[in-house]
């Protein structure tokens, strides 16, 4: 599987990336071996995520997600939370 996800930075950015195994990534994040933007905005935690059978559907996923502008992307993760209640 691959996924695309959302972290809540500590400054209250949101960063969006992809990967192919969730808990190593975002462990790799929280330990500064993430990405740039994160290693200073620390520690992270993910608030949502989308799982994908298919690397180029998660990766143009990815690209479309990146795009949306931050109330967009609130509104994604209200959206998968309140469907977890």
């Amino acid at each position: 599987m691959f996924y695309v996800y959302l972290l809540a930075c500590r400054d209250n950015t949101l960063y969006c990336g992809y990967t192919n195994n969730l808990e190593k990534r975002l462990s790799a994040h929280n330990s500064g071996r993430g990405a740039k933007y994160t290693k200073s905005r620390l520690p992270v935690r993910l608030v949502y995520s989308e799982a994908y059978e298919d690397k180029s559907d998660a990766l143009k996923r990815e690209c479309a997600v990146k795009k949306l502008k931050k109330s967009q992307k609130l509104k994604l993760i209200e959206q998968q939370n309140s469907g977890r209640l």
